[in-house]
């Protein structure tokens, strides 16, 4: 009998969830309905119902109908917001690759806007009337910077690399047919068989490109004659791959691309350097050490420079080869590049980025180098302005000296001094997380059990939104 009357306390609970018609005139007139759509709408109202009543139906009270409201309308307006949103970056890091690398500049944002709200001339000569050349657009400014005599775009620095191996796998410099008897080998340094983030790793590419990997020297020192001995007629390549996110150093020792060029020269086989980041400013004058830039590199001779169009060079993402034209031609006339190939909005946001370079005002206009370049004393500045504009908020708060890094998988172990808004001591990651709640999230990181946000990153026009975040995750 007690079951029973459990049971019908259970139906009657139930039987208080509110009408489906309720639910969705509730999201109509907040606008969800137009925003998400009449099918979306009515398929988070059932779950939404359908979950409650498996919990009332199981012993739960009914909630009343306007918190069951409330929160439907809340879960759908995040839902409109979209599951990719902008977030500030606090954390200080430049080139945050999962918060999404390089931001772009205006000129390059307005250049991609322009490209995508109309039909543009991407593979049509306006001049003669006839078919085009898609990659036309970025080549001759890559060119005229890298000191290159031809260069290509595609959609990542991964790609290019894959794609370089492959079309140039099936020749030789000059000219030659394809190897017979075996499969086409490229000799690769041990010291640089690296995985870079997302589990990409130099051997498996070379695997999938359908050339045989030869391994030379040993992981911390590597000479010209280990390439030399493994030279033999498969060979087609000698890859030299720059250690971008992580550095050895001690009893260590590398054949230089100069001294592989040398070599590929002689031996009739080509040298393809994949460099990463695409540095095409000198990175000492900013304190950042001496890392290779791309017009070095395409100086030395070397058949193809592969690089990324964001990390350091501060554009969309994409990747780049450039080098000896009858290099690239090979790689243009291969079938992955259709695979491979970028689309109008890249191609425009990337030859804005690289006008700025032509121009002279990259340090200026290119987000990634301005952030670089801030001086400490405007970093303090508004680290300082944060903490006043905070008032009684940001009892406990202080501003210190700390460190930024440049990331991307650039640069590994160089930092930039800078100066962090340290947050009160306390629960650090449940303050992380409710700064991370706000709207927009902002993203800070933690440093000697605190929360620190560096303004290195933080957009000048982000001020407000840093300030409005942490007023309420110190207060929440």
């Amino acid at each position: 009998m007690a079951g029973t009357r459990t049971d019908i306390s259970a139906a009657a609970e139930a039987r208080k969830l509110p009408k489906a018609d309720r639910l969705l005139a509730a999201a109509d007139r907040a606008g969800l309905v137009a925003r998400l759509g009449h099918a979306p709408v009515m398929e988070a109202v059932r779950a939404t119902l359908d979950a409650l009543r498996a919990e009332v139906l199981a012993g739960t009270s009914c909630p009343p109908a306007a918190e069951i409201e409330a929160s439907l309308l809340g879960r759908l307006s995040g839902e409109a917001r979209g599951t990719l949103r902008r977030v500030v970056n606090a954390t200080g890091v430049v080139i945050h690759t999962n918060l999404g690398r390089a931001p772009l500049s205006e000129e390059a944002l307005e250049a991609m806007r322009l490209a995508g709200t109309g039909y543009t001339n991407l593979e049509y000569d306006l001049e003669r009337g006839e078919r085009g050349d898609r990659y036309g657009h970025a080549s001759a400014a890559l060119c005229r910077l890298a000191g290159a005599e031809a260069a290509i775009v595609v959609n990542n620095c991964a790609s290019a690399v894959m794609l370089a191996l492959a079309a140039l796998g099936e020749t030789r410099p000059g000219g030659g047919g394809p190897v017979e008897g075996g499969t086409p080998e490229v000799i690769v340094s041990r010291g640089q068989l690296v995985e870079i983030g997302g589990g990409f790793r130099i051997p498996d590419v070379l695997r999938r490109s359908g050339a045989a990997l030869v391994e030379v020297g040993t992981t911390n020192r590597t000479y010209l004659r280990d390439y030399e001995g493994a030279v033999r007629e498969r060979t087609r390549m000698l890859l030299s791959v720059h250690r971008s996110n992580f550095r050895l150093s001690g009893f260590t020792h590398d054949a230089s691309l100069e001294e592989l060029v040398d070599l590929g020269r002689r031996a009739r086989v080509w040298v393809v350097e994949d460099l990463g980041s695409g540095a095409l400013l000198p990175t000492a004058a900013f304190g950042l050490g001496e890392e290779p830039t791309v017009p070095e590199r395409v100086r030395t001779g070397a058949d193809l420079v592969a690089f990324s169009g964001d990390k350091l060079l501060g554009g969309p993402q994409a990747g780049v080869l450039a080098g000896r034209r009858e290099a690239v031609d090979l790689c243009r006339r291969h079938p992955l590049l259709r695979a491979l190939r970028v689309d109008k909005i890249t191609l425009a946001g990337l030859s804005a980025t690289l006008a700025h370079y032509e121009r002279g005002e990259a340090e200026r206009k290119v987000p990634v180098w301005r952030a670089i370049a801030q001086p400490i004393e405007a970093l303090e500045a508004r680290a300082e302005a944060w903490l006043a504009a905070l008032g009684t908020a940001g009892a406990g708060a202080r501003v210190k000296a700390s460190t930024s890094a440049v990331g991307g998988g650039t640069l590994p172990g160089v930092t930039l001094e800078t100066r962090v808004l340290a947050l009160p001591p306390g629960d650090a990651e449940a303050l992380a997380a409710r700064l991370r709640c706000a709207d927009p999230p902002v993203v800070a990181r933690i440093e000697e059990d605190q929360v620190v946000l560096d303004p290195r990153t933080v957009m000048p026009e982000e001020d407000g939104a840093v300030i409005a975040a942490i007023r309420a995750a110190v207060t929440g």
